[in-house]
């Protein structure tokens, strides 16, 4: 069957579904231990993970905004440059894959990814495991909380434990899904309307309106992706430009968009999925009420992250 037929299908079958069965509300909260979680939060803050001392998660990750870092690529230790746009960390654990390229299969594996990159923090969780041990009270943190102690396995579980709990409850189209009429306007329910309408909701829906799936870059014009995506993993040739769907949870405090950040406005990134996945005329004027529908998908920050 070919991408239009497909696009065709399941815009038929989404027609029939109302909003509550298409896009789901992040849960207020979410069970968690509580140990693990201040630990790995203590983690998270810490560049003593990094080889150098000086990158933390929270340099690529800032939690007082979208749970990313609002650049094009990152930069690690040494100054170096990353070669992917960095995800929000935000409602991660919603996702059904880790990374663009969906190598890591839970936030557990994910978190090993940035201490190990060369580019990133450049270290080794070995490493990691010595330079912990040599700094002041974090052997004694870890035997209060792990019977083990302090161990490769336990520094990544209470850094997944701490990301696991940070989701963004509450986002005003969560309040309108849960019976808040007033919670959204007009020009947010139109906008709404035409997210479906045009085919957003194919790739976007569930808890984190996307982060369910891939999809190729490029379906119906191709994206000039220098990046290969899951093919990466792979090494298939049906991979090519394979990439997880992302989220669109607090998408308007994440830009720039796209895996390698080609789209510094949330305006541009509609026109460009328009294009390149839907092979869909749109109009400035639903551009704009597209995207203040996905700014009603703002939720509010976490108190473990202040």
């Amino acid at each position: 069957m070919k991408a239009v037929e497909i696009l065709v299908v399941m815009l038929l079958s989404f027609d029939v579904l109302g909003a509550e069965d298409l896009i789901k509300p992040i849960p207020e909260s979410i069970e968690v231990d509580i140990s693990k979680v201040r630990l790995g939060k203590k983690l998270f803050f810490d560049p003593i993970l990094s080889r150098d001392g000086t990158i933390s998660c929270s340099t690529c990750h800032d939690l007082q905004e979208g749970g990313d870092d609002n650049l094009k690529f990152s930069f690690g230790i040494k100054g170096q440059e990353g070669n992917i746009n960095a995800p929000t960390v935000y409602n991660s654990v919603f996702n059904f894959r880790q990374f663009w390229d969906g190598r890591a299969k839970d936030l557990k594996e994910q978190a090993i990814g940035p201490i190990e990159n060369p580019l990133e923090m450049g270290h080794s969780l070995q490493g990691a495991v010595q330079a912990l041990k040599k700094s002041r009270g974090y052997s004694k943190e870890f035997e209060e909380v792990y019977s083990d102690g302090l161990t490769q396995e336990n520094i990544v579980d209470a850094i997944a434990e701490f990301e696991k709990a940070l989701i963004t409850p509450n986002a005003p189209f969560d309040r309108y899904l849960k019976g808040e009429e007033e919670a959204v306007n007009s020009q947010v329910k139109k906008g709404y309307q035409l997210f479906l309408s045009k085919g957003c909701i194919i790739c976007h829906h569930g808890v984190n309106v996307g982060g369910n799936f891939y999809n190729k870059f490029g379906v119906f014009q191709d994206a000039n992706s220098s990046n290969l995506g899951r093919y990466n993993v792979t090494k298939r040739e049906e991979d090519k430009y394979l990439f997880k769907v992302p989220s669109l949870r607090n998408i308007a405090k994440t830009s720039p968009y796209m895996h390698d950040g080609r789209s510094k406005t949330l305006k541009k990134a509609v026109l460009l999925m328009s294009q390149y996945q839907l092979g869909r005329e749109i109009k400035p004027e639903e551009i704009d009420l597209i995207v203040i529908f996905l700014e009603s998908l703002s939720g509010l920050i976490p108190g473990i992250a202040k």
